[in-house]
């Protein structure tokens, strides 16, 4: 017999944000970018445990990540080498935020002009 236990608020948090994670094409995240709303995550933070700090506005430790230069604005080189990588990052929505990671996995060849 299987009982239904109620989540809490932070483990239904956790499924929102993992429900909600994807992979994106730099192509779709550049709207973004241009709006100042996108954040980057270091890869190695977890980054749906960056996702519930921002939601949670857990100032210290969000304040504690941004000082290691692990979490803040995708920069302006971030976002060339993305463009001309063919780079795919995994995405959540923090409104007002779209964080964003690279892994490494997630490079892609670009296209080639073959005939």
């Amino acid at each position: 017999m299987t009982t239904d236990v109620p989540m809490d608020a932070d483990e239904a948090l956790k499924t929102k944000l993992l429900g909600e994670t994807a992979l994106a094409p730099w192509s779709d995240l550049q709207r973004f970018f241009a709006q100042g709303v996108l954040l980057g995550v270091a890869a190695e933070l977890d980054l749906i445990e960056v996702g519930l700090a921002l939601a949670r506005d857990d100032a210290e430790r969000v304040r504690d990540w941004q000082t290691r230069q692990l979490l803040g604005p995708v920069t302006d080189e971030q976002a060339r080498r993305w463009q001309d990588g063919a780079i795919d990052l995994w995405t959540t929505v923090i409104r007002p935020w779209v964080v964003v990671q690279e892994r490494a996995a997630t490079r892609r060849e670009p296209p080639t002009d073959r005939a």
